[in-house]
């Protein structure tokens, strides 16, 4: 059976066009979400595991930044872990009346950290939820 020489050429410079995409569509796979609060220079980075120390895909993380006078302005930031179970949170305030609390959640499963930026402006946490 033969294969006209228009078709050959074509499926060649596809798979040539093709191999390249497809090793930067694997590259992204693992890439970080990241919300950025823009108030800061901040940030805290989480792994979230299982009991078995599986990382968690999707588990949610919500924090509530306040900032102005008094503390009117409010902004409540979520991001989801992706297949390695990691998240980033950036641009949290420097320096907060009160710390920051991150409520990390999967199911029916929940964890709250709390982190004081302007202690631990680069703050990087391993958090892990089991049923109790």
């Amino acid at each position: 059976m033969r294969i006209p020489k228009g078709r050959s050429i074509r499926f060649l410079c596809a798979i040539i066009f093709l191999t390249p995409c497809a090793s930067l569509l694997a590259n992204n796979s693992t890439e970080v979400p990241v919300v950025d609060g823009g108030i800061g220079t901040c940030r805290a980075d989480f792994t979230v595991k299982d009991e078995a120390g599986k990382p968690i895909y999707d588990a949610k993380i919500k924090v509530t930044l306040r900032w102005g006078f008094f503390n009117k302005r409010k902004m409540d930031l979520e991001v989801g872990t992706n297949g390695d179970g990691k998240a980033r949170i950036i641009g949290l305030p420097d320096s907060p009346k009160k710390p920051l609390e991150f409520q990390i959640r999967s199911g029916t499963v929940s964890k709250s950290v709390e982190d004081d930026p302007s202690t631990n402006c680069t703050a990087v946490y391993e958090v892990t939820l089991s049923v109790h």
